[in-house]
C-alpha cells in the first residue's frame, strides 16, 4: 500500500527530505511550498512527486505531514491543522532548530487526538534554497526526534520507519534537553562567532591592517557568522532563556581567564589550553550541530602551477571539490591550500590521491 507523505516548504532541508525519502519503497512524496517559484523549480529539479497548490485540500490523503519551514513559520501552520480534515492515523513532524514552543504547541493538537512527534536534522549546507537540496544531506548526521513522554511507541516506530532513508542517526531526547544542548553546540557559538566579528570590526577602524590579517584561524572559527541573520535572529529569539544561560557561564569563564592572566602562573596558562586541547581533540569528527565543511589543509610549496597541479591529481581521480582556498596567514594553520569537500568521504579519498601524487602533507583541522 503506498504511503503518501506531504513536505510543506521545499528549501534546503525540506527538499532534502523529500529526495531522501523517494528512496522508500511505496512512497509518494508531495510537496508544497510558499513561493510559486520554488514549487515550479521542486517540480522541474523533481525533488517531489507532485507540487500541490493548496495543502489543506489534499491533507485528508496524507500518511505524514512534514514541516520543513523555520519554527515561526510551523507554528503558524500548526494552528492552521487544526482546521484541516486529516487521516486518522496521520503523523506530523518539522524540522526546527528549536523545539520547546514546537511541542509545547503540538499539545494542542495531541488534546485533539493528532499525533505529532518532534524533529531536528542536524545537517546543512553553504548554500540554501530547492536547488542545494541533496538526497545525502543528513547521512551520518544527528537527526533529533522529541516525541512526548506518553507517545506510543507504534507511532514513533512508523515515522523511524520513514526517517531511515534519510541515512541520519535516529535519536529521542526532550524537547527541553535538546534546546539546551543546541544551545551549548550551536546557538551560542554563532553567538560567539559574531561578537568576534563585531570586535574585528571595531579593532579594524584604529588599525585598518587589522582585517587583512584575519585569515586561516580567524575566518576558521568565525565561518558560522556568514550563516542566514533571519535565520538566526528566530532561532535566538525562540531559545532565548537557554542562550541567557550561556551568556551568564561565558562570562564566568572569561573572568576566569582574565584572573589567569592577572595572576596566574605560565604552568596555570599552559594548563588551560592543554585541557582545552584534550576535550577538543577528543570531540567526534561525525556530523554534529554546527555545518562545518569537509576541508583539507594541503601544505604545499610556492611555486607557480601548484594550485592546478593538486586540483589536477583530484580531477584525475574524479573527485568533486566544492570550494578551495589560499590561507595567506600562517601563524598557526597548518597548510596555505584549503579545499572543501561534499562529505567526508571525499575528503578521505583527496587525500589519499594526493599523498599518491606528491610530497605535500595533508591535514584535517
Amino acid at each position: 500500500m503506498t504511503k503518501n507523505v506531504l513536505v510543506i516548504g521545499l528549501g534546503l532541508i525540506g527538499g532534502s527530505i523529500a529526495l531522501a525519502l523517494q528512496k522508500s519503497p511505496q512512497t509518494k512524496i508531495f510537496g508544497y511550498d510558499a513561493l510559486p517559484q520554488t514549487r515550479e523549480l521542486a517540480k522541474a529539479l523533481k525533488v517531489v512527486h507532485e507540487i500541490v497548490e493548496h495543502p489543506a485540500e489534499v491533507a485528508e490523503e496524507m500518511d505524514f505531514i512534514i514541516f520543513g519551514t523555520p519554527v515561526s513559520a510551523t507554528l503558524k501552520w500548526m494552528e492552521q491543522l487544526k482546521d484541516w480534515v486529516l487521516k486518522k492515523d496521520v503523523i506530523i513532524t518539522d524540522t526546527g532548530s528549536t523545539k520547546a514552543l514546537i511541542m509545547k504547541k503540538a499539545e494542542e493538537l495531541k488534546g485533539m487526538g493528532i499525533t505529532f512527534i518532534g524533529g531536528h536534522p542536524m545537517a546543512g549546507s553553504h548554500k540554501s534554497g530547492v536547488t542545494a537540496a541533496k538526497p545525502y544531506l543528513f547521512e551520518n548526521a544527528y537527526y533529533m526526534l522529541t516525541p512526548f513522554e506518553d507517545e506510543r511507541i507504534e507511532e514513533l516506530e512508523r515515522l523511524e520507519d520513514l526517517l531511515k532513508y534519510t541515512i541520519g542517526k535516529l535519536v529521542k531526547v526532550d524537547a527541553v534537553e535538546h534546546d539546551h544542548m543546541t544551545a551549548v553546540v550551536s546557538h551560542f557559538p554563532h553567538i560567539v562567532a559574531a561578537s568576534l566579528v563585531h570586535q574585528l570590526q571595531l579593532e579594524n577602524a584604529q588599525l585598518p591592517m587589522t582585517r587583512s590579517l584575519a585569515a586561516g584561524g580567524f575566518r576558521d572559527i568565525t565561518r558560522i557568522a556568514s550563516s542566514n541573520p533571519i535565520l538566526w535572529r528566530d532561532i535566538t529569539v525562540q531559545n532565548r532563556g537557554e542562550l541567557i544561560d550561556q551568556l551568564e557561564q561565558w562570562m564566568a569563564e572569561m573572568n576566569r581567564v582574565k584572573s589567569l592572566l592577572l595572576d596566574g602562573s605560565e604552568e596555570m596558562i599552559e594548563q588551560y589550553f592543554a585541557v582545552a586541547k584534550e576535550v577538543r581533540d577528543a570531540l567526534p569528527t561525525s556530523s554534529g550541530a554546527l555545518f562545518v565543511p569537509y576541508d583539507l589543509y594541503v601544505d604545499v610549496p610556492d611555486y607557480p602551477g601548484v594550485i592546478s597541479e593538486v586540483t589536477g591529481y583530484l580531477a584525475e581521480d574524479q573527485i568533486s571539490i566544492t570550494n578551495i582556498r589560499i590561507v595567506e596567514t600562517r601563524e598557526d594553520v597548518f597548510g596555505i591550500l584549503v579545499i572543501s569537500f561534499s562529505s567526508a568521504e571525499d575528503r578521505e579519498q583527496a587525500a589519499k590521491c594526493i599523498a599518491r601524487r606528491a610530497n605535500f602533507d595533508t591535514y584535517i583541522s
